[in-house]
């Protein structure tokens, strides 16, 4: 069997290419199978996606995120995990960064052979703990708890990753990448927002600096312990069937064996993934300063709810802004890509200017003597650092929705992918290991402020050629896979599924 036989079994039966029609043709003439999964209910007149679709997949992914990280991310954008004393929160901080960016790095292997909805399951679970040990730590102050429960949640939380990027870069088709990465994160983060109400209507009276009520707590482990077990409500992804009829492509009985070798494998025949593992390595540095260093050193318990409330909400406009606009039909991906990048470093190059200008306003001796009151948001010149603060969420949202939609558009094959998710998370986790340790050491603020703008527009010029060189206007087949003859013989005993319309296939 040769590369063009492969190419050729990918090839639409029905269409006669690997292009698919337009949404209403194709789901008009699409014939499904006869099982729940492929029924379509009529909404006012508007036909919804069946069930085993990928915008419903997706949908239930972004809601397991939304009660799971969407909890984790509210929590910890008050500053100290809701205490007053942050040394609990960076303590379960370093351990979990630091089990996560081991778990991570492989974690495509692990997703690949568990499964998807067993991956994303495990994975609600390490939160649902984390939240707990802060709920413990408000009346018996165990550190070990808590640091103990931050270790799992990296091992928990690199599988749930893992799993969530595999869906949301090889579920959908290419031209709407875009779109759903900007869908997941938009509703991810709306659970942030959600989070971040619970304490704002719990202390909304509190304008002294302080630790959240337990009330608190019991509202995001509820939440956390929903969304570990919405995760067993996904259909497998080999029951997932496209708009234009392509399935996702899946190797049936995968072995460690395989796994494992795949996982290295990537790094040979995809070597410049490497030039974006400093965009990788950016991607979670700066959450400590955001949180730690500005929201809980700077301002009280109440303002720092609604300043977590505002970031979340900008992160989703964020989201949208990119998301879409990257999926703009008239200009070429190519196009975007580039238009994308000079966007991403202009953001980052003007709020982080201004950032400069705030950071020099305050230090660290400032915000650890208790004789000075923490800002509230009826004080003077409270508008200025809010506004900062928001548009660093912007900036968040835009760079994880470029980074995504960057991988994404270098390959369709979706085991890959999930070894690319694996890496962006295991690398974004060691970064967050770093830097929650240099906060537990006291490193000064601006300091901390210089190493993440550095960083940040540094990893920006090293991923230039790989955006430049590597992301074209569709992924051709023959990139994707690299077979060789040996190895296609070795999938075809395999039996690697090969759906009709797929324009994509796996490779061991």
């Amino acid at each position: 069997m040769s590369s063009e036989d492969v190419k050729n079994a990918t090839v639409s039966e029905k269409h006669g290419d690997p292009t698919p029609p337009n949404y209403a043709e194709a789901t008009e003439t699409l014939e499904l199978p006869n099982s729940w999964k492929y029924k379509r209910l009529t909404f006012f007149g508007y036909k919804l996606p069946w069930y085993a679709s990928p915008p419903v997949q997706l949908v239930i992914v972004s809601f397991v995120c939304f009660m799971c990280p969407g909890m984790f991310n509210a929590l910890n954008g008050m500053g100290g995990g809701g205490q007053l004393d942050a040394t609990a929160n960076n303590r379960a901080n370093i351990a979990l960064y630091s089990t996560f960016s081991v778990i991570g790095f492989s974690a495509g292997t692990f997703t690949n052979k568990l499964g998807i909805r067993t991956a994303l399951s495990f994975g609600g679970f390490g939160y649902c703990v984390y939240v707990a040990s802060f709920l413990c730590y408000n009346h018996t102050q165990n550190l070990g708890f808590t640091t103990f429960a931050g270790a799992l949640l990296g091992v928990c939380a690199g599988l749930l990753w893992c799993a969530q990027g595999a869906i949301m870069m090889s579920y959908p088709p290419e031209q709407s990448k875009g779109r759903y990465i900007s869908w997941f994160w938009m509703i991810f983060n709306l659970g942030a927002v959600i989070g971040s109400l619970i304490p704002l209507g719990q202390n909304m009276h509190n304008t002294k600096a302080g630790s959240v009520n337990d009330g608190t707590y019991v509202g995001f482990l509820i939440l956390t312990l929903i969304g570990a077990g919405l995760s067993w409500t996904l259909v497998d992804a080999k029951n997932v069937i496209r708009d234009d009829g392509s399935k996702i492509i899946v190797m049936k009985h995968p072995s460690w064996k395989s796994e494992i070798m795949g996982l290295w494998e990537t790094f040979f025949t995809d070597a410049y993934i490497l030039a974006l593992f400093p965009m990788f390595l950016a991607s979670n540095w700066f959450y400590v300063y955001h949180f730690t260093e500005i929201n809980a050193a700077y301002f009280n318990v109440r303002t720092r709810a609604l300043n977590g409330v505002v970031y979340y909400i900008f992160q989703i406009i964020g989201a949208y802004v990119f998301g879409f606009a990257l999926d703009y039909k008239g200009v070429s991906r190519t196009m975007r890509a580039k238009a994308a990048w000079v966007a991403l470093f202009a953001v980052i190059m003007i709020v982080w200017g201004c950032g400069y200008k705030f950071q020099t306003t305050y230090d660290r001796a400032w915000a650890s003597d208790e004789n000075n009151l923490k800002k509230d948001w009826s004080d003077p010149g409270y508008g200025g650092p809010f506004a900062l603060y928001i548009f660093y969420g912007f900036t968040d949202a835009a760079w994880q929705t470029c980074v995504y939609w960057f991988m994404g558009a270098l390959t369709n094959n979706g085991r890959k992918l999930a070894n690319f998710a694996g890496f962006y998370k295991g690398i974004q986790s060691a970064g967050g290991a770093i830097t929650w340790a240099l906060d537990d050491r006291k490193t000064e603020y601006m300091t901390m402020f210089a190493i993440n703008w550095g960083l940040l527009a540094g990893s920006l010029l090293i991923a230039l050629p790989v955006i430049l060189w590597k992301v074209k206007d569709t992924t051709p087949l023959e990139e994707d896979i690299k077979f060789t003859d040996e190895t296609i013989a070795e999938v075809a005993a395999k039996e690697v599924v090969i759906a009709p319309g797929a324009n994509t296939t796996d490779k061991v």
